[in-house]
């Protein structure tokens, strides 16, 4: 995920926000449907940089180079499951972008408060 969302110049990339706290606390509060997908759009990144940039390794074992052209071609592919199960995890990994407090503090929005968790009592999980 850290891949589709690097830093800038003047921002803070997806590994400088909290992405691990993030994922866990999804994986206990969201559906088994939605987790399963994520992990299979993970996956799915993961295993096809031998279609993007023509390496038969792992995303995660590319260079730095390689892995931002894997993640640009990636994200513009004209196969519909694989650009669409990107959008997926590119969706999670904006929630928690737009949520860290060092991000919006840099782009001049309020931060949120701390979640009073009341959204999921009752429900059991």
């Amino acid at each position: 995920m850290c891949d589709l969302m690097p830093p800038s110049s003047t921002l803070p990339g997806l590994a400088d926000t909290g992405i691990d706290t993030f994922l866990v606390r999804l994986q206990r509060e969201t559906s088994g449907p939605t987790w399963l997908g994520l992990v299979l759009g993970a996956i799915l990144y993961a295993v096809t940089p031998v279609a993007t940039v023509g390496w038969p390794i792992p995303s995660f074992w590319l260079p730095a180079s390689a892995r931002a052209l894997h993640a640009e071609r990636a994200m513009s592919t004209r196969f519909y499951l694989l650009r669409q199960s990107l959008f997926l995890l590119k969706m999670y990994a904006c929630m928690c972008w737009g949520q860290d407090t060092r991000v919006r503090q840099l782009l001049n929005v309020a931060p949120y408060p701390e979640d009073p968790g009341s959204f999921r009592q009752g429900v059991e999980q």
